[in-house]
């Protein structure tokens, strides 16, 4: 795909099909202006569209002192009403382009993750963080509460009686917490994070990007379901990837005893 440039985003391609996407606004912990909003909804859509040769991204934050705050207060400040729900717009189509991402989205917590940046990170696939990273849904105490997915992807990841607990009480907790719960996937040392990130991101890239697609789909939308419509679906998605070159090629591929060469088709 081609790569635009953004105000709030710095992109980088790692390999022909990994790339690197950075929250830029270490200034203020990345935390999430209007036109990072504008931003996101744009590369998330465009990914979706047009992936060309990408396969995974990694999402990682600017700075050492933070993943993302959340949304940024001081931008919010003295907005009219109007204001506010016309910006939250930008922000609810930005998440869900996230959240339904064609392409495999790891995120790689590099600090604290507060409300919106929690939230952006429940919105893709799966999270590596560091020792340090701090956690929280602190909505409540500002007189509004999650409207990035919050409510529905945290329960989803740590079970409903405990994200009531964080949300409702808006507790902080820790990367180990996450791991423990099944939020993280992996604490990784700061110096190794986006490392590990990147080189689980091109294991996921080695493999057929059609497939990665379907497969993600299936599990993302199966889990709405009763297990036997998902079933339905998953078979769905399979067969689509019956009639493809690239099932051929897998398959060639493993009888010549080789490494395959998938394209896409």
């Amino acid at each position: 795909m081609n790569l635009p440039t953004y105000e709030t985003l710095s992109l980088a391609p790692r390999g022909d099909h990994v790339l690197l996407v950075t929250l830029n606004r270490p200034e203020v912990l990345n935390a999430i202006n209007t036109q990072m909003g504008r931003d996101q909804l744009d590369l998330w859509t465009r990914i979706s569209s047009e992936p060309g040769e990408l396969r995974c991204v990694v999402l990682t934050g600017a700075g050492e002192r933070a993943f993302c705050a959340g949304g940024d207060l001081k931008e919010r400040d003295g907005m009219t009403d109007a204001a506010w729900r016309a910006q939250h717009d930008v922000f609810e189509r930005a998440f869900m382009a996230l959240v339904e991402c064609t392409v495999p989205v790891i995120a790689a917590v590099n600090g604290p993750a507060v409300g919106g940046g929690l939230e952006m990170a429940l919105c893709c696939d799966f999270i590596y963080a560091t020792p340090g990273a701090r956690f929280a849904l602190s909505e409540v105490r500002l007189g509004i509460m999650p409207g990035g997915m919050g409510t529905q992807n945290l329960p989803r990841a740590v079970g409903e009686r405990r994200a009531k607990e964080l949300i409702l009480s808006a507790r902080a907790f820790t990367a180990e917490d996450g791991l423990a719960w099944g939020l993280v996937n992996r604490v990784c040392e700061p110096s190794k994070l986006v490392e590990e990130a990147l080189a689980t991101s091109h294991a996921i890239a080695e493999n057929a990007p059609l497939s990665l697609r379907q497969a993600k789909k299936a599990i993302h939308y199966g889990l709405q379901a009763d297990l036997l419509t998902g079933y339905r679906f998953e078979i769905e998605a399979y067969n689509r990837l019956v009639d493809t070159e690239d099932r051929r090629e897998g398959v060639r591929a493993f009888n010549e005893k080789r490494k395959p060469r998938f394209r896409g088709h």
